[in-house]
C-alpha cells in the first residue's frame, strides 16, 4: 500500500493529539481543527498531521519515494461520518404510507393496520437473498459517496428466524465485499408479528429460544437490540431478551423513548448498552441515569424531522455533560435517508449543536456507539485513515450551512482513494 500525503488543506477539521474513545459536554465544542495543514497516511493508518509552516510535509515528501501526494487547496479534510443506526437493507420503499403520514395518521396508527414494519416484513419474506444484496449494495454506494465510512445495519424486518437470517446473511456479504466499515445488528424484536397478537410472550420466547443461538452459530452479529416503546416491546419483554443476548455475548443497543417515556433508556444503562437510540421523550431522570454510564445517546434527526415527533433534547445533554451521537436512522419508513451531510445540517438547525458539536456527533461518538472509536472517527494518529475531502469551501461552518448538495469530492476509506466524484 503506497503512502499518500495530503497538503495545503485549508482546515483540517475533527483533530486529536490525544484520543478519546467519546467527546462529551464541552469537549464536543472544542474538537478541534487548524488550518493551512498536511495530513500523511501510510500502510492505511493516519501517520503525521500538522501545519505545512512546520516543514514536516516536505521531509514525507523526502523520505518516501512512491508517496503520492494530493492537493486539498480550499478544502475541508475531516473524519468520514460514522452512521451508528441504519436498517439499510430492507425490501421495498413505502411511500404509500408517507401519503397516509401527509393526510394525518400517526406513526402508531399505520403501525395498527399492519402497515410500518409489518409491511417490510411481508416483503422481506418474499424477497431473494440476491434482490435483497443488490437493492442494499446500491445504499452503500449512495453513503459512501456522501461521506459515510463506517455504519451499523439492523435486521429487524424479518419477524421470522428464515428472514432475520437473510437479512444478517445479506449484511456479512456487504461486510466482505465493501471498505466501508460495517456492524451488524440482530434486532428481532422490532415489531410483534400478526401471527403472534395477543400471544407477545410467544414471539419473545422464539426471539430467545431460537433466534439467538441461530444468529450467534453463524457469527452474524456484533450486537442486539430491542425495539422498547409504546405499543411495541415492554421493559420486561426488553429484560428478558438482553439477558439471553447477554448469554451468547451479544452486547445490547436498544430502541428506546421514540414514542413514549418508556423506560426503554433505564433498561439500556442497566445492561450496560452501547448506546440508547432516539430519544424523542427524554426527561431529566433519564438524563440522570445516563451521567452515570458507559451508554451513548443516539439522536436520529432524521426520524423525528420525517414523522413530526419532538426533538430530542440534544443541547440540554450537552450542557449537562453527556455526549451525544447522531445518525441517520436510514429505512424506508420513517427516515428514508442515508445522507449524513443533512444530519449534520439538522444537528445546527434542529438542535442547535454548533458546528463543531455537530461534528463530534456524527464522527468521534457515532464511532463510540458502534465501539470503533479506537480505530475511527478522528484524525488522530494511529486511526484508520477513514477521511472526507470537500469541495472547495471556506471552512467547517459551511457543512452545515450549505445543505441539500453533496459537498464531497473524495472519500478515502482505510486509505485508499474509495470514492472521487
Amino acid at each position: 500500500m503506497s503512502a499518500l500525503l495530503i497538503e495545503d488543506i485549508h482546515e483540517l477539521a475533527g483533530i486529536e493529539s490525544d484520543p478519546r474513545l467519546m467527546l462529551a459536554g464541552k469537549q464536543m465544542t472544542d474538537f478541534a481543527s487548524i488550518s493551512n495543514a498536511f495530513l500523511f497516511i501510510n500502510e492505511g493508518k493516519i501517520t503525521a498531521f500538522g501545519s505545512m509552516e512546520n516543514g514536516k510535509a516536505d521531509k514525507i515528501k523526502q523520505q518516501y519515494n512512491d508517496i503520492e501526494v494530493l492537493s486539498a487547496k480550499d478544502r475541508l479534510v475531516f473524519p468520514a461520518f460514522c452512521d451508528a443506526h441504519t436498517h439499510l437493507v430492507y425490501a421495498a420503499s413505502r411511500e404509500l404510507e408517507y401519503v397516509d403520514k401527509i393526510k394525518g395518521l400517526s406513526y402508531e396508527e399505520i403501525a395498527r393496520r399492519g402497515g410500518g414494519i409489518l409491511n417490510s416484513a411481508r416483503r422481506m419474506q418474499q424477497v431473494s437473498e440476491e434482490e435483497l444484496y443488490l437493492s442494499a449494495a446500491a445504499r452503500l454506494d449512495e453513503i459512501m459517496a456522501m461521506g459515510t465510512g463506517a455504519v451499523e445495519i439492523k435486521s429487524g424486518y424479518g419477524l421470522t428466524t428464515e428472514s432475520e437470517l437473510k437479512m444478517l446473511r445479506v449484511i456479512r456479504r456487504l461486510k466482505s465485499d465493501f471498505p466501508i466499515e460495517i456492524k451488524a445488528t440482530f434486532l428481532g424484536a422490532h415489531a410483534v408479528p400478526p401471527e403472534y397478537k395477543g400471544r407477545q410472550s410467544d414471539y419473545v420466547d422464539l426471539v430467545i429460544n431460537e433466534m439467538i443461538p441461530m444468529v450467534v452459530a453463524e457469527d452474524l452479529a456484533d450486537y442486539i437490540d430491542v425495539f422498547c416503546d409504546k405499543g411495541f416491546f415492554t421493559v420486561e419483554d426488553t429484560d428478558r431478551i438482553l439477558n439471553a443476548g447477554m448469554k451468547y455475548g451479544l452486547r445490547p443497543k436498544i430502541h428506546a423513548n421514540e414514542l413514549a417515556r418508556s423506560g426503554g433508556i433505564q433498561v439500556g444503562v442497566k445492561y450496560n448498552a452501547l448506546s440508547v437510540d432516539h430519544l424523542e421523550y427524554t426527561g431529566d431522570e433519564e438524563i440522570e441515569v445516563l451521567k452515570n454510564s458507559e451508554t451513548m445517546p443516539v439522536i436520529l434527526p432524521g426520524a423525528a424531522f420525517f414523522l413530526n415527533m419532538p426533538y430530542a433534547p440534544a443541547r440540554k445533554m450537552i450542557e449537562e455533560g453527556l455526549p451525544v451521537a447522531m445518525a441517520s436512522d436510514f429505512n424506508p419508513g420513517s427516515s428514508p435517508s442515508g445522507n449524513m451531510q443533512l444530519i449534520l445540517s439538522m444537528a445546527s438547525i434542529l438542535y442547535r449543536l454548533t458546528p463543531s458539536e455537530g461534528l463530534a456527533a456524527t464522527t468521534i461518538n457515532g464511532a463510540y456507539a458502534m465501539g470503533l472509536s479506537e480505530e475511527l472517527g478522528s484524525i488522530a494518529v494511529g486511526k484508520t485513515a477513514n477521511l472526507c475531502i470537500t469541495k472547495p469551501m471556506p471552512g467547517l461552518a459551511f457543512m452545515p450551512y450549505y445543505y441539500g448538495t453533496n459537498k464531497i469530492e473524495k472519500v478515502i476509506l482505510k486509505g485508499k482513494i474509495s470514492v472521487e466524484l
